[in-house]
């Protein structure tokens, strides 16, 4: 089983296990092997030269020498690697996917602060690989990883060229000028889109204020981006801007203000989205996907527009899986992370942000005056836990879950799950009660605190 994935791929403290060198060159080797054996289908074109991995990474200070640990061991697997440099999580999804490149790892720990980083790997055809692949190549990774394990200092080398496709990518979402005469402030949060966000949205036309984009190696994510948008919402007032969007670390996630610097979430992107795609005829099957954290008042909106909607477990990979079973274009995540399944294979904060852009370039309204949904009133509460053992082998968490659910009376929700980047628990409650959604939300979390609080 898997015990080093999570629900999106490998994360934990830079320099400790299973992020210290030893470990990553072993990953490194194992993935090799994986691809040169012809286990990870991948239609690549250089079998015969051994398999060539890009590698991209945000703008935390420990992202070059996992590098190279990792390129290392790539290459005593028989493969090659190539260096991206500071790009976007997707962009790596995407070189990945349009050159003969066997896979790609996306070197981030996305939301989390600096201390944290991660690794997450796409498959030739630009989608994170199977949980069933994780697991194999695991398995072997604990098999070669050897603590002597000497990682070379040779310096690696951005690819400008490589940068700029993806940016051209990018820019070719949206019509030529999409947003001309737009003023949009964007926030990058320190990370991966300080560069690329304002480059591409000036070739799309906008008048671009950009904050939070002088990345140290340190402030990632720190009181800025996806997870702090207040600042973004004050500077959105501040200038007159039509709209703003705060990115997180790795830029798969995009959360948006409106010109009067009201913060609308992924539920509410996807859900005006959708309405285009309807109006236009293009919403394939008249369905979206979301997660099972999505508000219900939501669900309930667009079921009353004809809509309907599918829920996947948590992960942007599993929100992609039922995307493609179910065929759907559009779908995602209330943090921001929106899959447009027409031109991508993984969640684009910078994608999204042009395109939805676009669309409100388009709308005779201003953002502030497009009404969404009324949401059910939702708390979700974070514990950190010392282990994560089975819900369901919790008898006080158990009795305390059916105590909720005699109070909630069947006029809410319930959905309590582990993080799976973090030592975390998530608890969250949706009620038509605000007050009895609290309550029931917090005895919840200090059941949880007492018996497996860490």
């Amino acid at each position: 089983m898997r015990v080093l994935f999570g629900t999106d791929g490998i994360r934990g403290k830079a320099r400790q296990y299973p992020l210290d060198q030893p470990t990553m060159f072993a990953l490194g080797e194992a993935l090799a092997h994986r691809l040169a054996s012809g286990a990870m289908a991948n239609g690549s074109s250089n079998a015969m030269v051994g398999p060539r991995i890009l590698l991209g990474m945000d703008t935390r200070e420990s992202g070059q020498e996992i590098a190279r640990a990792l390129a290392a061991g790539v290459c005593k697997g028989g493969g090659s690697a190539t260096l991206i440099g500071v790009i976007p999580t997707p962009g790596v999804a995407y070189l990945c996917r349009t050159s003969d490149a066997a896979a790609a790892i996306s070197i981030s720990a996305s939301h989390n602060p600096f201390e944290d980083n991660g690794v997450k790997i796409f498959g030739h055809d630009g989608m994170k690989i199977p949980d069933a692949v994780e697991e194999q190549i695991e398995d072997e990774l604990r098999e070669l990883r050897r603590d002597d394990a000497i990682t070379p200092e040779t310096p690696l080398r951005d690819s400008p060229a490589l940068i700029e496709q993806y940016e051209r990518f990018l820019a070719s979402g949206v019509k030529a000028n999409a947003l001309a005469g737009k003023r949009v402030v964007l926030d990058a949060g320190n990370g991966a889109a300080y560069r690329i966000a304002p480059e591409v949205f000036r070739r799309a036309g906008a008048d671009v204020s950009i904050i939070n984009d002088k990345p140290d190696g340190r402030n990632i994510n720190e009181g800025s981006g996806a997870l702090h948008p207040e600042g973004l919402a004050a500077a959105v007032v501040a200038r007159g801007a039509d709209f703003g969007v705060a990115f997180d670390g790795d830029a798969d996630r995009a959360i948006f203000a409106d010109d009067k610097g009201r913060i609308r979430d992924g539920d509410e992107i996807i859900y005006l989205w959708a309405q285009y795609l309807k109006r236009e005829g293009r919403l394939r099957g008249n369905r979206v996907v979301t997660t099972v954290m999505s508000n219900f008042g939501f669900e309930k909106q667009l079921a009353s527009d004809g809509i309907a909607l599918d829920r996947a477990q948590v992960g942007d990979k599993y929100v992609l899986e039922q995307m493609l079973a179910n065929g759907a274009v559009i779908g995602g995540e209330q943090s921001g992370h929106i899959i447009d399944l027409t031109v991508h294979t993984t969640g684009d904060g910078i994608h999204t942000a042009l395109v939805f852009g676009e669309i409100l370039a388009g709308l005779p309204r201003r953002f502030s005056e497009l009404v969404t949904f009324e949401p059910m009133p939702q708390l979700l509460l974070n514990e950190k836990v010392g282990a994560k053992p089975a819900l369901e082998t919790l008898p006080r968490y158990q009795a305390a879950l059916a105590a909720a659910h005699g109070e909630l009376g069947g006029r809410g929700r319930i959905l309590v799950r582990y993080s799976g980047t973090e030592n975390l628990v998530r608890v969250m409650v949706e009620g038509e009660d605000a007050a009895l959604t609290r309550r029931v939300a917090e005895q919840l979390r200090d059941v949880l605190k007492a018996e497996i609080g860490g």
